[in-house]
């Protein structure tokens, strides 16, 4: 079966060239992407009431996604927090938030969910995805990246279980898939998919990788109409085909 997944760092729904939170703008670039599982960074949880509430909330009515998990990571100096979220089509039949931070650097967190997909009258299929958004240094990325990779139950999954991998890996010199996740049996994309800034990308910092009995059949940056001023980063949209 084919499903759409898109990852995107909301940058808390501000634009990063008017510095206005507008969550119209990111609910009407995921709308275009259609996706069946939106992987999302930098989620407002609680903030001024420009934020637009709670933004998993918000996002997931404007957008109709009936499941819907987030975990905060950050808390800002004025109260508000911001964190991981999926917005999904199929039911989310279990979720956590893997901690990623180091003693004295901004806290990282990973989302690991777990789905049950129907398979068109062939049964259920179990899709794991892991939503990160990783350090700003390469040695915090790595140590990040690790310790994501050993953890359980992710590192206890059988070879072939459909796994997704996808978020912000604020990888500026794009090495950390080949280091760390082609290792452990994970496959992504060759071509440079530049994702920022929004407005002229000029770092690929997003990605998405696969393993197990899951296939990428195409993966590109979704640029419509508000995508290069909803945020600060494009979004990246994968179709994929489960075995």
């Amino acid at each position: 079966m084919r499903l759409r997944v898109v990852t995107y760092n909301i940058h808390k729904c501000v634009g990063g060239l008017d510095r206005r939170c507008r969550p119209e703008r990111v609910a009407h670039v995921l709308a275009a992407s259609r996706a069946d599982v939106a992987v999302l960074q930098e989620v407002v949880e609680r903030g001024s009431p420009a934020a637009g509430g709670r933004q998993v909330d918000v996002l997931g009515e404007i957008l109709r996604y009936r499941h819907r998990t987030f975990f905060p990571n950050v808390d800002l100096w004025n109260g508000a927090s911001y964190g991981n979220a999926v917005l999904s089509r199929f039911p989310i039949h279990w979720a956590e938030n893997i901690d990623l931070s180091v003693p004295f650097t901004t806290r990282r967190s990973g989302l690991h969910a777990r789905f049950r997909i129907r398979r068109d009258g062939r049964g259920f299929r179990t899709l794991y995805v892991c939503n990160i958004h990783l350090g700003l240094t390469q040695w915090l990325r790595r140590r990040q990246l690790r310790r994501l990779l050993s953890h359980p139950p992710l590192s206890s999954l059988h070879p072939r279980a459909p796994v997704i991998i996808a978020g912000d890996f604020n990888d500026v010199w794009g090495t950390l898939g080949e280091q760390y996740l082609v290792p452990a049996g994970f496959r992504g994309v060759t071509d440079i998919l530049r994702t920022f800034p929004a407005w002229a990308p000029v770092r690929a910092l997003d990605g998405i990788y696969v393993r197990g009995d899951i296939r990428l059949v195409a993966v590109e940056r979704l640029i419509v109409p508000q995508s290069r001023i909803a945020s600060d980063h494009l979004p990246l949209l994968a179709e994929l085909e489960i075995d």
